[in-house]
C-alpha cells in the first residue's frame, strides 16, 4: 500500500478518536477525554498534511471525510449503541459508493 494512503487511514483514524472523545468529554468538562479529543484532531490534521504531500487536496480531502464520517458512525453504533434509520444508512451506503468510484474511475485520483 502507498505510503500516501497509509498517511490518509491514520489521519481518517485519528479524527474517529477525537470525535468519539468528544462525545465522552461531555462538552470538555471530562479532561482526559477532552484532552483525547486535542491529541486525537490535531493527529488527524498532522497525518493529512503528509497524505497532502502526495495526493490532490479535494480528493484528500473528500476520501478522509467520507472514511472518517463512516468510521465515526461506526463507533457511534460499536461503542455508544447508538442506532442509524434507514435514511442513514442509505447516506452511508452512498458515501461508500462515493468513495469507491473516486479510487476506481476519476484520473483525478492518484493511483
Amino acid at each position: 500500500m502507498p505510503t500516501h494512503y497509509v498517511y490518509l487511514i491514520a489521519s481518517v483514524i485519528a479524527e474517529a478518536v477525537g470525535y468519539s472523545a468528544l462525545n465522552a468529554s461531555a462538552q470538555f468538562t471530562k479532561f482526559w477525554p477532552s484532552l483525547l479529543v486535542i491529541a486525537g484532531l490535531g493527529g488527524s490534521f498532522y497525518f493529512l498534511t503528509l497524505a497532502l504531500e502526495h495526493m490532490p487536496l479535494g480528493i484528500t480531502y473528500a476520501l478522509a471525510s467520507g472514511l472518517g464520517i463512516i468510521v465515526v458512525a461506526l463507533a457511534g453504533i460499536l461503542v455508544f449503541g447508538q442506532q442509524l434509520d434507514l435514511a442513514a444508512g442509505v447516506g452511508l451506503t452512498l458515501i461508500v459508493a462515493g468513495i469507491v468510484v473516486i479510487n476506481a474511475l476519476s484520473d483525478f485520483a492518484v493511483h
